[in-house]
């Protein structure tokens, strides 16, 4: 299904998506062309998972193209304990009691009761219902989340209210949910996916934004802050792969010939140029038959190319596997997540021995992904070891669960928590990572991508029967220095 991300209940091979480079490529092909894709699987799962939602009054009841805000009510508070009684952590990333035997930040909420504070209105907007561009894994997962930091210590001891508003990819639907979401009076806004952000509506109403990942150029000097980076450290990503662990002087680039696609490619290229690495680029279709991609794969490696790199998503990821093994070829491939997707390797098998993921790493079975798999067990209806999280979907669960960690943290300092706290704690508190073990958050790192707050992220590659696992020295790739 090109451009919908993906989620699937079957625990199959023990790996993970880290980041939003998995669905980046797929995402700006489906923004900038035409795409007849359904929803994902878990779109059914819609109506049974989470809390119940209450539709906003008819008097604020959005214009045609965007759906009306829907409101996850939080528990109702009660008086809330002092600021001290927040769990306490240390710069370690551990809790208050310290030491070796304490728990970690990141995994302490089973051990949190209830949040007794004030609620806390999030909204959340994001894009469904419009083929190539309908993600209700965003909604679905963010709202299972807050359904379990409910009842495991909310946001600093504050309950969770989501209201959601759903926009179909048009500018005058993000600038009527943008509208809705501020008349709701929410303290901070989350951007699921949403192409057209109107920051300018966000800005007059001080209310401020964090976004999954930067889509078009002017997200990226946006007044708001992305948890991951998008095209731009996606492709830098790719770049520092070739570089520095295969030491090439010459790449093979396979992608398919359309305006996104194009984009995402004009992304790697700039990169590649940066790493004084030479490149050849192949452009095929769409959609081709096998014969077709093989094609391709065989154009990429005419003159023996020290990499190749495969932008292609989906079938283009199966057709790409076992085109490149059917011609003998042994190049080392560098793709995104996606490729790494279940779905793709259950198809292809060993055909995938040599290729390299960005965004992947090992699976394991840590107290933050036993979380992870309690939350999306009433979403997947099935037991919790045999749940599995893939594409934006669990990319938005990261970052829910991400700011609980932060909220938790700045509680422990002492501060208020609110929306705008909470903000300016992520834009500015150091020693930040990204929910469960992901990338160091650093914000305003670089000067041209203000609004980016993560540059790093793990490199996986497929192992013989089925496992893709991290690569050794690339737990941690940063794509900072190649960001043109």
């Amino acid at each position: 299904m090109f451009g919908a991300s993906s989620s699937s209940a079957k625990r199959r091979h023990r790996h993970r998506i880290a980041g939003a480079l998995a669905v980046t490529v797929a995402l700006v092909a489906a923004s900038c062309g035409d795409d007849d894709s359904e929803s994902s699987d878990t779109e059914a799962a819609a109506t049974t998972a989470g809390s119940e939602t209450t539709v906003a009054p008819e008097a604020t009841e959005a214009p045609d193209g965007t759906d009306a805000p829907e409101t996850t009510d939080a528990p109702e508070a009660t008086e809330a304990p002092e600021a001290t009684d927040a769990p306490e952590t240390t710069e370690n990333g551990e809790d208050g009691d310290g030491g070796d035997g304490g728990t970690a930040a990141s995994a302490v909420f089973p051990t949190l009761p209830p949040p007794t504070g004030e609620a806390m209105k999030i909204g959340l907007v994001n894009t469904e219902g419009t083929p190539g561009l309908d993600f209700p894994d965003i909604r679905i997962n963010v709202g299972a989340t807050f359904d379990y930091l409910n009842e495991h210590g909310g946001y600093g001891d504050r309950p969770l209210e989501l209201v959601n508003c759903t926009v179909d990819g048009s500018p005058e639907a993000s600038q009527a949910c943008a509208q809705e979401i501020v008349g709701e009076g929410v303290e901070l806004v989350f951007l699921g996916l949403d192409l057209f952000p109107d920051y300018a509506t966000y800005t007059a109403s001080d209310i401020p934004v964090v976004g999954l990942l930067p889509i078009l150029p002017g997200d990226y000097t946006a007044d708001a802050l992305f948890y991951t980076g998008g095209n731009a450290t996606t492709n830098g990503a790719i770049a520092a792969v070739a570089d520095q662990e295969f030491e090439a002087r010459s790449v093979g680039i396979i992608s398919a010939d359309n305006a996104g696609a194009n984009a995402s490619e004009a992304s790697l290229t700039a990169a590649l140029d940066i790493a004084g690495i030479e490149y050849t680029s192949i452009k095929g279709g769409d959609n081709e038959t096998d014969a077709g991609y093989q094609g391709l794969m065989r154009q990429a490696a005419d003159g023996n190319p020290d990499v190749l790199v495969s932008l292609y998503a989906d079938a283009g990821c199966i057709g790409t596997m076992r085109g490149r093994a059917a011609l003998g070829i042994d190049i080392p491939v560098i793709t995104t997540g996606i490729c790494g997707e279940n779905d793709v390797i259950d198809e292809v098998g060993d055909d995938a021995l040599g290729w390299y993921f960005v965004g992947i790493e090992t699976d394991d079975d840590s107290p933050e992904q036993a979380i992870l798999r309690e939350i999306l067990a009433p979403v997947f209806g099935v037991p919790a070891d045999e749940v599995t999280a893939e594409g934006l979907g669990a990319l938005a669960l990261n970052m829910a669960m991400s700011f609980a960690v932060y909220s938790n943290q700045l509680a422990a300092e002492g501060g208020d928590v609110t929306g705008r706290s909470l903000y300016e704690f992520f834009e500015t508190a150091p020693g930040l990572q990204q929910w469960p073990d992901g990338s160091v958050i650093e914000c305003g790192r670089a000067p041209t991508y203000p609004a980016v707050c993560a540059f790093t992220f793990p490199v996986a590659e497929y192992q013989a029967g089925g496992e893709i696992v991290t690569a050794p020295g690339l737990e941690a790739v940063d794509a900072f220095a190649y960001l043109p």
